[in-house]
């Protein structure tokens, strides 16, 4: 049973479902012809029509082979036995695993978030404290080369990490995780390196002064920590505790990567039931009542956690992190009364947010591609793009408070006027006694203080309209040319930064016919800034209120969302769904493309298939794992073993390495599973951890081995989900999707021809594979 393969068919083993020549223009598909001897299929049935799609995207900072993730349950006899062998005693300890587990992740999250908080405020305000004595001394000069220089040495420090050590760090990092847990897998995109990095170089960046935030790599952070705990052991370390394999599956760490991301969420912006929605509206693409119940107890127990340290530092023993509470913007204190006038202002919000928003995502995805390049260059090129820009935020940082006049501090201010020494709304800077500088009070502010400057209540005629407009502005720019540089980097705090100060703004304009209160505006700007880059509403309105403690204001932070997120959606998408697109990661959308009602499943299918039989030559199954870059293998039950050739299941690469390694062969073509299935059990085919499962070049095979058979029987998925060759493509896709699926079969419609005609990936309905095969069909703009 020789297996011969077109040269233009073997590709250069990078791809994931299927390996192939490259031969787009030819969308001619046909069948092998069936030896009438031996009536198997190892022949490829599809070879001229082949998939180009890219098999890389942009991980973090650097280019990254990518992988699927099996969420289907593999129904094989293995996995029967194991079910079947189950005591209840097990199943509960599998239930108590999985609360455990979210309890930790809570723990450790809401642990790293605090720390995150005390390193930032405790570094940046001594850099800030030294500026500050610099400049009261008349050394300003000095000032700013101290200014500059701890800016420097931090964003060298962060970029160096990114760049030497966890490249998958860089940027925010929820593309990644919402590509994960879509079903796209990458090297190092979870691994403890990324978490090490994502931590310090978060606080180093955001230290360092750049117009970025902590939030998005806390989500990023809470899925590492949820990745690490839910590795199912590890043997290398002797945590190998038999409880643990329960959780060696793609589905048990889905489920834990969304408890981490939620985690995420509610530490980065003490918002347990926004990290909760978050998860749900943005980053998961399944979901169920079950995982519901445990988001929520993983973001109490992070709230839980951040209530109890943040308690403690309010006796100061946490350094200049001082006092605070789990409301991190307090505007409750002003008091909210609105009627119909103010709607006026409040929907002009919502267009600005949104054509802003819109256009912030243009450029950031602009700027992204010219930096994708610099960084393809090496480490040296991403530290030397990070401390230029480094420079040119201490220069505007420092430079441009100087073009606004000091101001005579308000009789009736809350706080010490000018503030010395610590954070608060007036900031001296070169102002004599009395006065104090509104542009430097938000830029030589830590971004959290900036913020809260900007929601202060009580405050209307505290910065002065060219004030707020520089600020805008330079925010604006200096948010969309550092995205993207290798720092672990996030987008909320900037666009939270401009909108509120373009909030104020609106809020100046409409002085004479509204009521509300400037620090209300800046709330509602803020709000329609991130509805008009991000796109999602109720995660981003519950957690805004969480922020603000001001559930009074909840009809216009919804109203304010809609009309932006309305406006934006006319433009481009979403800031991270043009993300997940630039770094060119395979992810499914909920919803199909018109066009695929156009055409059938089979319209699409790829090649080369290569198929097993149920009893299986070894050399032939070796042939086709080096010579391709399969996951899933068809597997046909062939005369005598049945009646007529017909679809057995489908065998994972996996599976079919660890059967190869343990060498349980026969001689003969004979079925032999029950031996198998004595001899094996269904933990040795779980999946790894991260990039610790059997490798193809850990195989020894003899040669006299080669032509050895085994039986496939006991390791084949005999419930494969398949779909019938004239199902509309667009049903195909809407099922993959929902299902969770790594793959699909497609069957004949008609008797009498091979029992499987291919194999759908979600390669496969990628708009760029079909569109490259039926180039008149239109996208949907």
């Amino acid at each position: 049973m020789d297996q011969t393969t077109d040269g233009k068919d073997v590709a250069d083993g990078r791809d994931i479902e299927l390996e192939g020549g490259i031969d787009g223009n030819d969308i001619n598909r046909y069948w092998s012809e069936i030896s009438e001897k031996n009536m198997t299929y190892e022949e490829p049935l599809l070879k001229k029509r082949v998939n180009t799609t890219s098999q890389i995207a942009i991980i973090g900072a650097n280019i990254s082979p990518i992988e699927s993730l099996d969420y289907e349950i593999v129904e094989n006899e293995l996995f029967k036995q194991d079910w079947r062998s189950r005591k209840k005693l097990q199943i509960y300890q599998y239930i108590f695993l999985k609360w455990t587990f979210a309890l930790l992740i809570g723990l450790a999250t809401g642990l790293v978030g605090f720390f995150n908080n005390i390193a930032v405020e405790n570094i940046s305000g001594f850099k800030l404290l030294l500026t500050s004595e610099l400049m009261r001394r008349g050394k300003y000069i000095m000032a700013f080369v101290a200014y500059a220089g701890c800016n420097f040495g931090l964003a060298t420090v962060a970029a160096a990490l990114c760049a030497f050590i966890a490249p998958a760090a860089a940027g925010s990092g929820i593309p990644e995780v919402k590509a994960y847990l879509n079903g796209v897998d990458a090297h190092s995109i979870l691994a403890p390196g990324t978490l090490f990095v994502k931590i310090f170089g978060s606080i180093l960046g955001v230290s360092a002064g750049f117009v970025v935030g902590k939030e998005g790599p806390m989500v990023h952070t809470g899925a590492c920590i949820a990745s690490f705990l839910g590795q199912g052991g590890s043997s290398k370390y002797h945590l190998t505790w038999t409880w643990l394999r329960y959780f060696k599956n793609d589905r048990d760490r889905r489920d834990l990567i969304t408890c981490g991301a939620a985690a995420g969420v509610a530490a980065a912006f003490r918002a347990p039931v926004g990290g909760v929605l978050f998860a749900l509206e943005e980053a998961a693409s399944w979901w169920r009542s079950a995982l519901l119940w445990r988001t929520f107890f993983t973001t109490a127990v992070v709230a839980i956690v951040l209530r109890a340290f943040i308690q403690f530092c309010s006796s100061g023993k946490c350094g200049l992190f001082g006092q605070g509470g789990l409301i991190m913007y307090d505007v409750s204190s002003a008091e909210v009364t609105y009627s119909l006038p103010d709607v006026l202002p409040v929907l002009f919000l919502g267009v600005i947010g949104g054509i802003f928003g819109s256009l912030y995502n243009y450029l950031v995805d602009k700027v992204l591609r010219t930096y994708s390049n610099i960084n393809e260059k090496g480490a040296a090129s991403k530290i030397l793009l990070a401390v230029t820009i480094s420079l040119l935020t201490s220069c505007c940082s420092y430079g441009l408070p100087w073009l606004a006049k000091c101001q005579k501090c308000p009789t009736n201010s809350k706080g010490s006027c000018p503030s010395i020494g610590e954070s608060g709304n007036y900031k001296s800077f070169q102002c004599e006694s009395g006065y104090y500088n509104d542009l430097a009070s938000l830029f030589l502010n830590t971004n959290d203080d900036a913020i809260r400057n900007l929601f202060s209540t009580g405050t209307d005629k505290e910065y002065h309209i060219y004030t707020l407009f520089i600020f805008f502005a330079a925010v604006y720019f200096l948010g969309v040319i550092t995205y993207g540089i290798a720092i672990p980097s996030g987008l909320f705090i900037p666009v939270i930064l401009a909108g509120a100060t373009y909030g104020r703004l609106v809020g100046r304009l409409f002085d004479s016919v509204t009521e509300l209160d400037m620090g209300l505006f800046a709330l509602l700007g803020a709000a329609s800034f991130l509805g008009g880059t991000m796109r999602m509403t109720v995660s981003l309105c519950v957690i805004l209120l969480e922020l603000t403690n001001d559930l009074l204001l909840l009809p216009l932070v919804m109203l304010v969302l809609l009309v932006s997120k309305t406006v934006a959606d006319s433009f481009n998408k979403g800031v991270y769904d043009l993300i997940v697109k630039l770094k060119g990661l395979p992810y499914l959308e909920a919803h199909a493309e018109p066009y695929m009602r156009q055409l059938f499943a089979r319209d699409v299918v790829s090649g080369p298939l290569i198929t097993f039989s149920g009893v299986e030559k070894v050399g032939n199954i070796l042939h086709a794992l080096r010579t391709t870059g399969h996951n899933g293998f068809p597997v046909i039950d062939e005369p005598p073993y049945s009646d007529a050739p017909e679809l057995c299941g489908v065998v994972l690469r996996s599976h079919l390495l660890v059967l190869l390694k343990r060498k349980h062969f026969s001689r003969g073509r004979v079925i032999n599973g029950g031996e198998i299935l004595q001899r094996f059990a269904a933990f040795e085919f779980a999946k790894a951890g991260s990039g610790k499962g059997v490798k193809l070049e850990d195989l020894d095979i003899e040669e006299e081995e080669m032509e050895m058979y085994v039986d496939l029987h006991p390791i084949t998925n005999t419930s494969p989900y398949t779909v019938v060759e004239t199902m509309s493509l667009a049903k195909a896709a809407i099922l993959f999707r929902q299902v969770g699926l790594r793959h699909m079969c497609v069957v004949p419609k008609t008797q009498g021809r091979p029992p499987v005609v291919g194999i759908l990936t979600r390669h496969d309905f990628m708009p760029e594979h079909i569109l490259g095969l039926y180039p008149h069909l239109k996208p949907h703009k």
